[in-house]
């Protein structure tokens, strides 16, 4: 029996796809498609990147879409809003004392270099470079490492 309901063959197609969702990670439709690609910087890039002491880990701060799921451009003032409250980035570079300490890290280290992880809103030094900000937080500051840097919502 019909509803009386028309619908486009393109909605349904697309309302089918979308049942057949069976994790979140099924869900993302090009997940190669990162907005931030660490693996795009150059070694002579990073060679002039600050080099971590200690115990600190040297972070790149994930900067998200520069374009909303509607579409729509987002200011740079915006983007900039959001990359200062992330909680999520790319682990850089590990100073050479980061997680030695075995009593304080008896299952050893909690990230590595390329790793997504999440920090502390208001953990670590910021500074900016040409191109952007990074920041230093000192090993014990990393709360979890994640996969996908957008599973995790920017405010």
């Amino acid at each position: 029996m019909s509803s009386g309901l028309y619908v486009p063959k393109h909605v349904r197609e697309e309302n089918a796809e979308k049942a057949k969702v069976a994790s979140l990670s099924d869900a993302y439709v090009k997940p190669e498609e990162v907005v931030l690609d660490p693996s795009k910087l150059s070694d002579e890039q990073i060679d002039r990147l600050p080099r971590p002491q200690g115990w600190r880990v040297l972070i790149l701060p994930y900067a998200g879409p520069k374009v909303s799921k509607g579409g729509i451009h987002m200011p740079d003032s915006v983007t900039d809003t959001q990359t200062r409250a992330t909680v999520v980035g790319y682990v850089l570079e590990v100073g050479g004392d980061a997680y030695a300490d075995k009593d304080k890290f008896p299952n050893g280290a909690w990230c590595k270099k390329g790793d997504w992880i999440i920090y502390g809103r208001y953990a670590g030094a910021r500074f900016k470079i040409e191109g952007g900000e990074l920041r230093l937080l000192n090993d014990d500051e990393i709360l979890a490492v994640i996969d996908k840097p957008d599973d995790i919502l920017h405010v």
